[in-house]
């Protein structure tokens, strides 16, 4: 961390300076500290948009999905007090000044587009614990109802009286109509076998928490989420620190987490990895009031159209997340209400730090990205027009001067030769 921070430092010092082949990448962190300071303090006030839905039901996001688009780690300025990475192993007990913040962006999408989500979509960029709380309670409470129905599916293709209508009806409530009673059942007994055959739910490990230490040679792993090389996945992986900010890419997170009988098991994603797909929609925020009287239990069609609400899920991602909205042609968004002032005020600064993100600006760990030959630094920061005229001056100066030495250095040459052979003449 102390090269880290050294880095940081002197990309500070650099872009204060007048040289115009400096790189201005301070403008990124201090863009990226700010909207960490914005995502920080994202919490639902009197005024909030997501506050009106509940009260007066004016904002409607039911006809939208979530998609996942990228995750991302990003080392910021830690303040005052550091990181307090206090870990012996790595840093001799001094703090770090760079945090380390784990952000998700997704899309809200016009529903059942997420494959094909170009425009009329809002884009939104979330704190990762935040996402992973909520999209994974979801997920849990779907896979919950989905073993439930199969269980249900199986108990009646065994009764006897054959009631297929009850059937069908839970089936139609839980939106399983295609459920399978065959192979469910072997998916849904997989999943309570877990621990049995040697796993464990990638999902109970997504916070930062110690599952290796070795007390004689004072070596401690901690676990905790991460994302891919790529930021299309959310992975299990091991930190030296107790904050999961010093990544240790030398060993798999399989190797040293441990049962409560001390025996190494393997990682399950079968829950987390729905909270990434590639191109399904996480969720759909349409849900049905379970309480509404509407529709016809047999099986019908009822006279009363089913009220629809706004799922949690999707109602407290959409509290919580810096919003990119006007851009993207999103009508049902916080431009639409003068009570959402605050946050339409961050607009631009919010797009803009998704938007460096997403040029990859920072890599797998967090760290500002700086390749040589690369002009774009971040999704706004280019080579300006007097960086190009000052290097363009630099390069043919030094041609120039290099062609001017080279003529000296043959003048020279050939003079002091020709005094040689003066001074040999005379004295022969």
């Amino acid at each position: 961390m102390k090269i880290v921070a050294a880095t940081f430092s002197s990309l500070l010092a650099t872009t204060a300076s007048a040289n115009p082949f400096a790189p201005q990448t301070t403008q990124n962190t201090a863009k990226a500290n700010y909207i960490g300071s914005l995502m920080r303090g994202a919490r639902p006030t009197a005024k909030s948009q997501l506050r009106r839905l509940e009260e007066e039901a004016d904002v409607d996001i039911s006809g939208y999905s979530i998609k996942f688009e990228q995750c991302q780690l990003v080392k910021q300025y830690a303040g005052v007090n550091g990181n307090n990475n206090n870990n012996n192993n790595n840093n001799n007990g001094e703090d770090s000044i760079l945090a380390t913040k784990r952000f998700v962006i997704f899309r809200l999408c016009p529903e059942n587009s997420c494959s094909s989500c170009n425009s009329n979509y809002g884009e939104y960029i979330v704190d990762m614990d935040t996402y992973l709380e909520s999209t994974l309670r979801f997920k849990q409470e779907q896979q919950e109802q989905y073993c439930q129905a199969c269980e249900e599916c199986a108990a009646d293709g065994n009764d006897d009286d054959g009631n297929d209508a009850a059937a069908r009806r839970r089936r139609r409530h839980l939106s399983y109509d295609n459920l399978n009673c065959n192979t469910c059942y072997d998916e849904c007994k997989n999943i309570e076998n877990m621990e049995v055959n040697g796993y464990v739910d990638a999902s109970e490990y997504i916070n930062c928490q110690k599952v290796y230490e070795n007390e004689n040679t004072g070596k401690v792993y901690y676990a905790g989420a991460m994302c891919s090389g790529s930021g299309t996945r959310i992975k299990i992986a091991l930190f030296a620190d107790e904050q999961c900010s010093l990544y240790d890419g030398s060993v798999d997170a399989d190797q040293h987490i441990k049962n409560n009988n001390g025996y190494n098991v393997k990682l399950s994603y079968h829950l987390l990895k729905q909270t990434f797909p590639d191109s399904d929609c996480v969720a759909s925020c349409a849900q049905v009031d379970e309480n509404d009287a509407g529709g016809n239990d047999d099986g019908g069609n009822g006279d009363q159209a089913q009220q629809v609400e706004v799922a949690e899920v999707c109602q407290d991602l959409y509290e919580a997340a810096g919003k990119c909205e006007q851009v993207h042609g999103f009508v049902d968004g916080m431009k639409n209400y003068e009570a959402y002032d605050n946050q339409a005020a961050q607009e631009e600064e919010v797009c803009d730090f998704i938007t460096m993100i997403k040029s990859g600006s920072y890599d797998q760990t967090g760290e500002i990205v700086v390749t040589a030959g690369r002009s774009v630094l971040s999704g706004k920061a280019k080579t300006t027009g007097g960086q190009k005229f000052a290097l363009t001056f630099f390069v043919i100066g030094t041609v120039g001067l290099s062609a001017y030495a080279f003529l000296l250095h043959q003048q020279l040459t050939k003079g002091s030769g020709h005094t040689l052979s003066e001074q040999g003449g005379a004295m022969a």
